[in-house]
């Protein structure tokens, strides 16, 4: 059962949301098929481009000297599931979220997409009750961190090109393929990636993305390279 928003997550996130536009941020498509109820979809769409706009500008202020390539990359991490997933945890938002039965029960409050996404709704929320200025605050809040920890990340910005490059440096060459396998109920999927190198398989992945489990697909295969 969902949790209603007090003072303390208000204060954690950095504004006061408007009611209008809190609700829905908070509630799963699932919550609200079963219930004919508004959900964060749309406030996903709106967050998400107003975090690639606030993080790319971050990055191209305070990184000067990084190319188009470097800043693609520390932004794609900066503001991947995961990192999102991981700033959500941190401020307890599955406590809050309003899920169906069948999320509620394959464990949705924690699950890396859903966490994701809201993240993203409630920053779209926060546009629509602020404006500009005070979301492009409250983003930078909160992804300051992640932005500059991936700065130092090293391969792990881009593991399928890390892998590649690693892969070209053993002496290993060849066509980069995957399978993609998935399991359990529409609800609650989650995806197996298998990396090859013409036909020779070099990693697996799980997560509950397709496009999270190819990277850690790659990760694994990335580091099977020192074992080979």
């Amino acid at each position: 059962m969902h949790k209603r928003v007090t003072s303390a997550e208000v204060a954690a996130w950095g504004a006061v949301i408007a009611e209008e536009y809190l609700q829905p941020a908070l509630t799963h498509r699932s919550w609200a098929y079963e219930n004919e109820g508004e959900h964060a979809e749309r406030l996903e769409f709106l967050g998400d481009s107003i975090l690639g706009f606030v993080v790319a500008s971050y990055i191209f202020n305070e990184y000067p000297n990084l190319d188009e390539g470097d800043m693609s990359k520390i932004k794609a991490a900066a503001v991947s599931e995961r990192s999102l997933a991981q700033i959500a945890r941190g401020l307890h938002l599955g406590d809050y979220i309003k899920l169906g039965r069948g999320e509620e029960m394959s464990g949705g409050r924690d699950k890396d997409s859903i966490l994701a996404d809201t993240v993203e709704a409630l920053i779209g929320a926060t546009y629509l009750t602020y404006g500009v200025e005070k979301t492009t605050e409250v983003v930078l809040r909160h992804l300051i961190a992640q932005v500059d920890a991936a700065r130092d990340m090293g391969p792990a910005l881009d593991w399928r090109t890390a892998f590649e490059e690693k892969s070209r440096a053993r002496g290993i060459a060849g066509n980069l393929t995957y399978e993609i396998e998935g399991t359990g109920p529409d609800h609650a999927r989650v995806y197996t990636a298998h990396v090859f190198v013409d036909g020779t398989k070099m990693g697996s992945g799980s997560a509950t993305s397709q496009k999270q489990a190819k990277l850690e697909a790659c990760q694994a295969a990335y580091y099977a390279l020192d074992e080979a």
